[in-house]
């Protein structure tokens, strides 16, 4: 296990025996929607193991912080509730947050990065929540929310930071375990590490050999380069289309027990994270946000081999106009779409010639620009430019290959 020693955020051990994740599943069995593990062959024959996804992203609200949320604000007493509550998200805990105080009747404010997707501004405020509108990221948020907490005298709803909201998100291991008694390993992504402490204290209290493996964007890797340096490290700034996940400072709770329970942190690349969304969809008609599809997008990383590995999905909510770019990223990315530039001689023929062979290649042309004024030379030349569906990079490679062997320079455009 990864561990950071003599930590000035160490959690009391007492604290830790103190959550009690079985109380907690009772006490949200009447909100939560069943979750049950979908085995995954395409993930398991790529991977080399044995794969299974907890989709979360088909919970309440669209992600698993109903849980945490819910569960720290049913246990306030009356007189807090009647303070009001404020929190800052970058979308799914605000919408857990909403659900669960208007479920349990409390006024909630919620201070959102201006950056939120749409779909879960408009989701929150459905839920009959006050929504402000502040930053570029959740850190940016959170201050404001602070401000305002100070401000209005609200008490304060920790998105990760929290261990009623830790205790919360643990329900996930145990319902993983009553599946899958056999895992392995339980993938989970890390934002500001709610998710991943309450899933890896709750499983590993269940059995002490269960892997827990975190996962984190290569731009927002705050907690891996905090337990690498064994101090919380805040990022300068963070760059990742997996918005839900973009944290420049994790918690210092969080920090102590992801140091003593979490046994790897991975990153992926934003290319990873948009392949796996594409896998994911195409696959098994499930909708996965960019922070989501992290631990699917972990797989490539993972070494081990023939192992019962659970993948938690951790959210869906994304709107469509991300997910159509998504999609085209993502074919981009597997080389299922290709775009190319070549330039030819201005005369008849040229461009039956380039058709013919991407005819002969069963490449499908999807888009194609016949511009003389973008040639170097637009008195003897035209540039063509091609946007194909091609079957994968080797398909690819052969059609670059084949245009150059008949004296076609190609330009890759994408």
């Amino acid at each position: 296990m990864l561990s950071v020693k003599n930590s000035v955020f160490n959690v009391n051990t007492d604290l830790i025996n103190q959550l009690d994740f079985e109380k907690s599943r009772e006490n949200l069995k009447p909100i939560l929607k069943e979750t049950n593990l979908i085995h995954s062959s395409i993930f398991s024959q790529e991977s080399g193991n044995n794969i299974y996804i907890k989709p979360e992203n088909l919970q309440v609200t669209g992600a698993f912080k109903i849980r945490g949320a819910y569960n720290k604000i049913s246990k306030l007493s009356d007189e807090e509730k009647k303070r009001g509550l404020i929190s800052s998200s970058a979308g799914n805990h605000a919408q857990g947050v909403a659900y669960a105080a208007e479920k349990l009747g409390v006024k909630a404010t919620i201070v959102m990065p201006k950056t939120t997707p749409l779909i879960k501004v408009e989701a929150t405020k459905n839920y009959g929540a006050e929504v402000v509108l502040h930053g570029d990221c959740y850190d940016e948020a959170y201050a404001e929310a602070v401000r305002l907490q100070n401000e209005n005298g609200y008490l304060f709803i920790h998105p990760f930071d929290d261990l009623d909201v830790i205790e919360g998100q643990g329900t996930i291991a145990l319902e993983i375990l009553e599946e899958l008694k056999t895992v392995d390993s339980i993938i989970v992504p890390i934002g500001g590490g709610g998710l991943i402490s309450g899933i890896a204290v709750a499983a590993k209290s269940i059995n002490p050999n269960i892997k827990i493996i975190g996962v984190e964007p290569e731009g927002a890797k705050s907690m891996k380069n905090s337990i690498e340096k064994g101090k919380l490290i805040c990022l300068d700034d963070v760059c990742t289309i997996a918005d839900g996940v973009a944290v420049k400072n994790p918690g210092n709770i969080t920090f102590s027990i992801i140091s003593d329970y979490v046994d790897e942190i991975v990153t992926v690349s934003d290319f990873d994270i948009m392949e796996a969304f594409l896998e994911l969809l195409q696959q098994h008609k499930l909708i996965g946000e960019n922070s989501g599809v992290l631990p699917l997008a972990a797989l490539k990383k993972i070494k081990e081999k023939d192992k019962n590995i659970v993948c938690v999905v951790s959210g869906g909510n994304i709107d469509v106009v991300t997910i159509s770019t998504m999609i085209n990223q993502g074919l981009v990315s597997k080389g299922r779409i290709f775009c190319f530039s070549v330039n030819l001689p201005d005369k008849p023929g040229e461009l039956l010639k380039i058709s013919q062979v991407l005819a002969d290649l069963n490449a499908n042309v999807i888009q194609l620009d016949h511009n003389q004024f973008k040639a170097p030379d637009r008195f003897m030349q035209v540039q063509l430019e091609v946007t194909v569906e091609t079957n994968g990079h080797k398909h690819v490679k052969q059609i670059v290959e084949t245009l150059k062997e008949i004296g076609y320079n190609v330009s890759k455009v994408y």
